[in-house]
């Protein structure tokens, strides 16, 4: 429709321009080319008064279709040059006489006249001016054009532009419907696809040929589909993964609290036993409904960031005695290796977290000597946090996976502690920060999990 309105508009000028104003616009155009041809004159005259002169009139008149007529003060011709038959100053009937007074009256200005040829139907133009000093002058210049009809060539022009219209508007038809049903028929295609996608068909095609846009935006789509569908897998895993965890430790309270009701309320040893069952599950659950929530929290972006200025060294070692009752009960050896003692500025109870788990996480995956390395390192971009354990490792095409929601690596030998969402919070907190982080690993020699705390972020102790 646009392309329909836009020729519409196009032949609507030219219909203005060649067939309203063509005269008037003509007309204007001779005048200019009278004027402009007089100036050349008089301006010849003035600075050459040789033989050239004429050749440069008979130029002048041959190139602007012009006849010329100069004559002396009493009338006489000087040079005439007749390009036309029966024009305004020649012929016999024909005289400047009365124009050369005319302008004798009034030296200064020009005279203008349209005129009606006597012997042909159609109008002339005469112009007419003094040549050489405008009080004392030697001649007189005069100019005449014929105004050539310009029915007839309307007339020629308007039919050629009828039929000219005619034919264009039928093709601006066919070519606004091929281009319409061009652009038109992949954005379909793009539509529906993408209702199919809304209603959760994750395997539909998104096809974009045609043009570029169309192509960018099948891509975009495209694009968008892969990741909601690795939503959908991810939120399908997480209730999947979250169901699990959370049905073996209510299957447990709920046995351990008929236990208590059937067999052993009369007994205070038994009794207890299974108490600290059920709370020891109770913890478990309220773990794992804690990292759910902040996680929910660190991803939505939701959670700000409070920072505060404390030293890291003292931090590490705090968080490492925290480890102390569980290093004596079940042997595991946690080595802190600090360096210079170095304030820094940020969440400390984020950063925290992050020891926190990555501790736990190589408690988790250590080797049979049970050991836990953790390493300060002072650098010229910051301070980096190092946690290496001595377990089977992790597969280098399992690197990528491991900050992943639930993931949780086979190379383990005792029953994992956690919920599986310990990596996802770090991933969080590092990110929230603005930190760099990572992991290496060799498989049978272990892992070593690093984070760092950008150089902005360091003030000396």
């Amino acid at each position: 429709m646009c392309f329909i309105s836009f020729t519409i508009i196009v032949f609507v000028l030219l219909w203005l321009f060649q067939i309203l104003f063509l005269e008037k616009f003509y007309t204007v155009s001779k005048i200019h080319d009278v004027e402009r041809s007089a100036l050349e004159i008089t301006a010849s005259y003035e600075t050459d008064k040789s033989s050239e002169f004429s050749r440069k009139l008979e130029e002048i008149a041959i190139e602007n279709d012009l006849c010329i007529e100069i004559v002396n003060r009493y009338g006489r011709s000087w040079y005439t040059k007749e390009y036309s038959v029966d024009c305004v100053i020649h012929g016999r009937t024909n005289s400047t006489y009365n124009y050369q007074l005319e302008i004798e009256n009034n030296l200064n200005q020009p005279i203008w006249r349209k005129l009606q040829n006597a012997h042909k139907n159609y109008s002339m133009m005469l112009f007419g001016c003094a040549l050489g000093d405008t009080e004392n002058p030697d001649g007189y210049l005069f100019i005449n054009t014929a105004l050539v009809p310009v029915g007839s060539t309307v007339t020629i022009i308007k039919r050629q532009l009828m039929i000219i219209t005619f034919i264009l508007m039928i093709l601006a038809f066919v070519i606004s419907l091929f281009v319409s049903k061009k652009i038109a028929q992949p954005i379909d295609n793009i539509t529906i696809a993408a209702e199919s996608l809304a209603k959760g068909n994750f395997n539909t095609k998104f096809d974009g040929r045609g043009y570029l846009e169309v192509k960018q935006l099948a891509d975009a789509l495209t694009y968008a589909e892969k990741e909601l569908s690795r939503v959908d897998t991810m939120q399908r895993d997480l209730i999947a993964n979250v169901s699990h965890d959370l049905r073996t430790p209510l299957t447990m309270l709920k046995a351990y609290a008929e236990m208590i009701r059937d067999l052993s309320g009369d007994n205070p040893k038994k009794r207890n036993e299974h108490l600290e069952i059920i709370i020891n599950e109770t913890d478990r659950l309220s773990l794992m409904v804690n990292d759910i929530l902040d996680l929910s929290k660190l991803e939505s972006g939701k959670q700000k960031i409070t920072p505060s200025e404390f030293e890291i060294s003292s931090k590490l070692s705090e968080i490492i005695d925290r480890f102390a009752g569980i290093s004596e009960r079940m042997g595991y050896k946690i080595q802190f290796t600090p360096d210079k003692e170095c304030m820094v500025f940020c969440d400390v109870v984020k950063i925290e977290q992050v020891i926190y788990n990555l501790i736990n996480n190589a408690i988790n995956y250590t080797g049979e000597d049970k050991q836990v390395f953790v390493r300060q390192i002072n650098s010229q971009n910051g301070i980096i946090i190092e946690v290496e354990d001595t377990g089977e490792g992790i597969p280098p095409d399992k690197i990528k996976l491991i900050f992943d929601k639930y993931y949780r690596s086979e190379n383990h030998k005792r029953e994992v502690v956690g919920t599986g969402l310990g990596l996802s919070i770090v991933k969080a907190i590092l990110k929230l920060h603005n930190y760099d982080y990572g992991v290496r690993s060799k498989i049978g020699k272990g892992s070593v999990f690093w984070f760092r705390i950008s150089n902005k972020d360091v003030k000396n102790a």
